[in-house]
């Protein structure tokens, strides 16, 4: 400790000139208040900034201690922190007697505000020859008739006692007896910390003495009391049964702070499931109490963790789960969705699925913030309950087929999946699913969901009564055909009413450049007919028709597919040959409308090459449909069992899922046993969760997080040969990066004023400087500095040693130190609609060209997933088996909230067996794509070496 520097309060340097010490003094002596102010304030930014001014004591002592300007008294204290207290030798100076007995006038001042104020600075003062004479007066603050002066000589005698014990050794029964006499909550609160933290048997026996009345006590008593019941449960206690009791009473309590530590703490004194169902519905009471939408996240997250850890015991608490969906952050809403939908069984599947739906018809009655995501998020839990619980499938399915002409597209894709999904896994539901589907289709809006619609009516409408229905709804979809025809009569309608009311009459215009570069005159006759045929195109027109003249023909070609079906199933349930032929025919008359309006002036976009093959496919198979059995039976057979084949395939991937992550290991009687004071750094299985969340929040991230794993991060700054030598431990922590600096005196002289000094390149900032140190012959010192992080990209931190001996200055350039960016991107998923969306948004895209000696595809994937710390977003499935070709997404997030996503192509050149191809990287920022293609650069090499 004694190689340590203390923290000091932290005082804004507004960067103005330093003046000089007879400056200073002078403005010590004659300034007035204000000028006084300012002048210390400068002396100690100067001071905290490594310049001591040891010619300014005196007059300080002199001419501001008398002071009694309040502000002048504040800034003292700031001044006895960090002015240097000792002289050369390591005594104490001369002049801090005047202080001290400065020091103890001011804890005997009749000003409370003056009394509280030293105390709280005697806190901070680790100078026993300093404090010890000054131990009387704040014994006697103890006493004093304010609760402000009495709590801060609380912990004025808990840091003293600390850091020296033998100046006040009965520091424990004073605080005791203080604590019985003490009415004041605060000060019962700051003297019962004392006694948790340095007199553990004696705080246990002040709650066990005030037991019935600890329900009634302040807030920070009672968190002061709980900290106690876990420190003393640590150890086999006789009193855990009642600390349980008292847990169970502090559920209740007021306080929000009160009522999550109670719940958090009794998770760890008890695995009862009477207790865990009290922790957790505790907890779900706060998530609806609560306003910040931070503390709803975290305390779902714990009811989120009780549930995993103790299976079905809390599944009751679902319906209380979902009512914060009243909230209106989108965050607090998924989050709770998703708990709850964790936690439906099959006794509670009814009320969840009423309540969803209540809420979902909530969002049709009003506008609301992020309405038609919430809207999405609804519908896709309910797809959720009804395909994991067929009982509710039927009372939901027509519910929310009401949505399927939501103006939402993405609301009404997830109707039209999840009814798709429904009518295969529950053949009984087909028939009443189909007639709804048939009646919803005039409302239909969206392509997308008008394909799902007709895909659905072309695969399970069998019978001819529900085939006939199709057609009819189908034809009122696309409005009269031949559609070409009828497009063309409403413009020779709308022609012939112009002309009748004024004649056109040709006249010159401004020439025109054509697409080929040539001038064209421009009439009024071509400027009339242009105009007409636009208000055609914009006249009202039934849903299935405006969607082919705006130029889906996708839809047109999957519409064709539909009627094929149609016809054909027609043909063999029914013995009607005219009325199977009318069938037939009506279906080409549509499909060859398709082709012809396709290619005609009335589209928005011509027919694309594909749609029009398809459509004349499906024509050649009507025409021939007697003749081909094969292609029926690809028709009406080959495309429901593929969609069967990949519903049962994704139901398999989402058992295996729940398997893996509900998944718990029997302990086998051979079984080594952890014991949590013998791990590495006290974190284990059998550590409690409460330890953890401290673990954490000092950094402690890693459970192997040890000397041995701590090696791997030293960088060496200088050689070996340097008179100094100096190596730094880089640890990266959230957002910041600490270097731990090792440095060396490995001369025989005296290195004075030895200042370690860094500089930055790339979004890092150097949040403080180094203080200068006197480094003695072939001695060492550790210097620790922070260094603020601000975004995902490659980062240098370089700078050099200076230091004075005798007469001459000496610099040492240290190695430059190149931030890792892999220690701040971690793996991440995301929906395939997501990835396409920010793949076209990002703008900044980084190509980079695969050259290495590794001769498999999935093996290159995995090397370039490990280096990149990415997460592959396409399926197995899709990568499996023998293929010279692979191609894959992957996706990554960085701690500050950046996207980085990543295409890789890769294929085996015929011949010699090697892998060429590029890996493409977009991101939101230039950072880090560049940051991230110059990683995977990199470890193209370190893969070549090591396959050498």
């Amino acid at each position: 400790m004694a190689n340590e520097q203390a923290c000091y309060t932290v005082v804004q340097d507004d960067g103005s000139e330093v003046p000089s010490s007879q400056e200073m003094r002078s403005a010590l002596e004659k300034g007035s208040d204000e000028l006084k102010i300012e002048t210390l304030r400068k002396i100690i930014i100067t001071t905290l900034n490594g310049n001591d001014q040891p010619n300014v004591l005196m007059p300080i002592i002199q001419f501001i201690l008398p002071s009694k300007n309040k502000q002048l008294k504040k800034l003292l204290h700031f001044y006895w922190e960090v002015c240097r207290k000792k002289d050369e030798q390591g005594k104490l100076r001369q002049e801090m007697i005047l202080v001290c007995n400065a020091i103890r006038n001011d804890l005997q001042h009749p000003n409370e505000y003056i009394r509280g104020a030293t105390l709280r600075f005697l806190q901070k003062i680790k100078e026993p020859e300093l404090l010890e004479p000054l131990i009387p007066s704040c014994r006697t603050c103890l006493e004093h008739r304010h609760s402000y002066v009495r709590k801060n000589a609380v912990f004025a005698i808990m840091t003293i006692y600390q850091s020296f014990e033998h100046l006040i050794p009965d520091a424990a029964e004073l605080i005791q007896t203080f604590l019985a006499a003490e009415s004041d909550m605060t000060c019962k609160r700051n003297a019962f910390v004392f006694l948790v933290n340095h007199a553990t048997p004696k705080a246990v026996e002040y709650t066990l003495s005030v037991y019935d009345q600890i329900g009634s006590f302040d807030e920070l008593l009672q968190l002061a009391i709980i900290e106690l019941v876990r420190k003393d449960c640590k150890t086999d206690t006789a009193n855990r049964p009642r600390y349980i009791r008292l847990i169970f009473e502090l559920l209740n309590a007021p306080s929000h702070s009160v009522k999550y530590d109670a719940a958090m703490t009794l998770t760890t004194l008890t695995q009862n499931p009477a207790a865990v169902k009290a922790a957790a519905t505790a907890l779900v009471e706060l998530v609806s109490k609560e306003s910040d939408n931070n503390v709803k996240l975290i305390a779902m997250d714990r009811v989120e963790a009780l549930r995993a850890k103790h299976e079905h015991v809390i599944d009751g608490l679902a319906m209380d789960i979902l009512r914060v969906l009243t909230s209106s952050d989108m965050e607090v809403r998924r989050k709770a969705v998703k708990i709850a939908l964790n936690m439906v069984t099959s006794r509670n599947v009814q009320e969840v699925v009423l309540f969803l739906k209540k809420q979902l018809t909530k969002t049709l009655e009003g506008e609301y913030e992020k309405n038609v995501e919430y809207r999405q998020l609804l519908i896709q839990s309910i797809h959720i309950c009804a395909i994991k619980f067929s009982e509710v499938a039927a009372s939901v399915v027509h519910a929310m087929m009401e949505f399927l002409g939501d103006s939402n597209n993405s609301a009404a894709v997830d109707v039209i999946a999840f009814v798709r999904e429904v009518v295969e896994k529950f053949p009984d539901l087909r028939l009443s699913i189909t007639e709804r589907l048939l009646q919803s289709i005039p409302e239909i809006k969206s392509g997308k969901v008008f394909r799902g619609a007709l895909w659905i009516v072309g695969e399970y409408c069998s019978g001819p009564d529900d085939i006939r229905e199709a057609f009819s709804q189908i034809r009122r979809a696309i409005g009269e055909v031949p559609i070409l025809a009828a497009e063309q009569r409403l413009l020779d309608a709308v022609s012939g009413e112009g002309e009748t009311e004024e004649p056109l009459v040709k006249t010159g215009g401004a020439p025109k450049v054509l697409e080929d570069g040539t001038y064209a005159t421009e009439t009024a006759l071509s400027s009339a007919a242009a105009a007409r045929l636009e208000a055609v195109k914009k006249a009202s027109k039934p849903p299935l028709r405006a969607l082919l003249l705006n130029g889906d023909f996708y839809t047109g070609a999957v519409l064709a597919s539909t009627l094929s079906k149609l016809v054909l199933r027609f043909n063999q349930a029914n013995t009607d040959t005219q009325q199977a032929n009318a069938l037939r025919a009506e279906a080409m008359l549509i499909m060859t409308s398709i082709i012809r309006v396709g290619q005609s002036k009335f589209v928005t976009v011509p027919i694309d090459e594909d749609s029009q093959e398809r459509v004349m496919g499906c024509i050649r198979v009507l025409s021939e449909m007697t003749l081909n059995k094969t292609v029926n039976e690809i028709f009406l057979l080959d495309t429901k069992a593929a969609y069967a084949k990949m519903v049962a395939t994704e139901e398999k991937k989402a058992q295996e899922k729940r398997e893996k992550e509900s998944k718990t290991s029997a302990v086998q009687v051979d079984d080594v046993m952890s014991f949590r004071q013998f791990n590495k750094k006290g974190l284990a299985d059998s550590a409690d969760d409460y330890e953890m969340d401290v673990s954490r929040a000092t950094g402690s991230n890693d459970v192997n997080d040890d000397v041995a794993s701590n090696l791997n991060s030293v960088v060496q700054l200088t050689g070996f040969s340097d008179p100094v030598y100096a190596e730094a431990y880089v640890k990266v922590h959230g957002f910041d990066i600490l270097l731990d600096v090792l440095i060396v005196n490995q001369t025989a002289t005296t290195m004075q004023n030895l200042c370690l000094e860094f500089a930055t390149l790339g979004d890092l900032k150097l949040v403080e400087r180094p203080s200068t140190h006197t480094l003695g012959p072939h001695s060492f010192h550790s210097i620790k500095t922070s260094i603020k992080v601000s975004s995902t990209e490659s980062g240098v931190i370089f700078g050099n040693i200076i230091w004075e001996s005798g007469t001459t200055e000496t610099c040492v350039v240290l190695s430059d130190i190149h931030v890792d960016i892999m220690d701040y991107i971690k793996p991440a998923t995301c929906t395939e609609h997501q990835f396409r969306s920010m793949w076209t948004e990002f703008e900044w895209e980084n190509r980079v060209n695969v050259t290495t000696d590794i001769l498999d595809l999935r093996a290159y994937l995995a090397h370039l997933m490990k280096s990149t710390n990415m997460a592959c977003l396409t399926p197995d499935a899709a990568l499996s088996g023998e293929c010279d070709f692979l191609s894959a997404n992957l996706y990554a997030r960085s701690v500050f909230g950046e996207d980085a996503l990543a295409n890789l192509s890769i294929e085996k050149v015929e011949g010699t067996g090697t892998i060429q191809g590029h890996v493409r990287i977009r991101s939101k920022t230039q950072g880090i794509a560049l940051s991230l293609g110059d990683k995977i650069t990199l470890s193209q090499k370190d893969g070549q070496k090591a396959s050498t």
